[in-house]
């Protein structure tokens, strides 16, 4: 029997249980496949290995254009996204946004933007493409949900409020005017986003708290 595909991320998994039914398996990959990847790099004691890691998947990711999946899980949950109109290739792009962050420890602004483009931007679009709708504002309110989300991984407050700072225009382009219905997936992790850029880093509530659980489910019936 396969191995079943789960999110692990708490807030994450509350947005795709609120997704319309045929598409949460689909949502529950891709989101799956970014914390794989997402796990790579932050366990990685070395950043070679991890960037060996992370080019073993961006391999992997792309030959599911060519030929069968090989025997890991989440390789076949990405297979059965062609029906999606998502391409092994697409998949694969998504991993150069977690290469950039070994390959520049320093995570300059330039390394933040192109996380923020290739990790954020193609993962919201790719899931809008689940939904049925794609629009560049979707894609403004992943990247600045990806940074972000850096911004609680960044061990140096500085760092985490340049960080937030650069999240607030695309997440601001993203998120005015409200969220439709079918897109409130995304529309209930870039509120949280832009809740996190509101506070500051050092007032960051812990996922998962009263106060943002609340949040979602207010997005989720008032898509704002």
């Amino acid at each position: 029997m396969d191995q079943p595909i789960s999110i692990q991320h708490p807030e994450r998994l509350l947005a795709v249980a609120h997704a319309p039914r045929l598409t949460r398996d689909s949502l529950t990959t891709l989101f799956a496949l970014d914390e794989r990847l997402a796990s790579l790099v932050w366990r990685a004691r070395e950043p070679t290995i991890g960037l060996m890691r992370l080019v073993w998947w961006r391999d992997a990711l792309a030959a599911l254009d060519e030929r069968p999946p090989p025997g890991e899980p989440l390789l076949h949950a990405a297979a059965a996204l062609r029906p999606d109109r998502i391409a092994g290739h697409d998949l694969a792009a998504m991993v150069e946004g977690w290469e950039v962050l070994l390959d520049d420890p320093d995570w300059t602004a330039e390394t933040m933007e192109m996380h923020a483009r290739l990790r954020g931007a193609a993962l919201f679009r790719l899931v809008g493409r689940v939904l049925g709708r794609e629009h560049e504002r979707i894609e403004a309110a992943g990247e600045g949900w990806a940074l972000a989300d850096l911004a609680r991984q960044a061990s140096d407050p500085a760092t985490a409020e340049r960080l937030l700072a650069m999240a607030e225009a695309p997440l601001d382009k993203g998120i005015t005017g409200g969220w439709p219905r079918n897109l409130r997936v995304l529309g209930m992790l870039a509120v949280l986003a832009r809740e996190d850029v509101r506070r500051g880093h050092g007032a960051l509530r812990p996922p998962a708290s009263r106060w943002r659980l609340m949040r979602l489910l207010a997005h989720r019936w008032t898509g704002r």
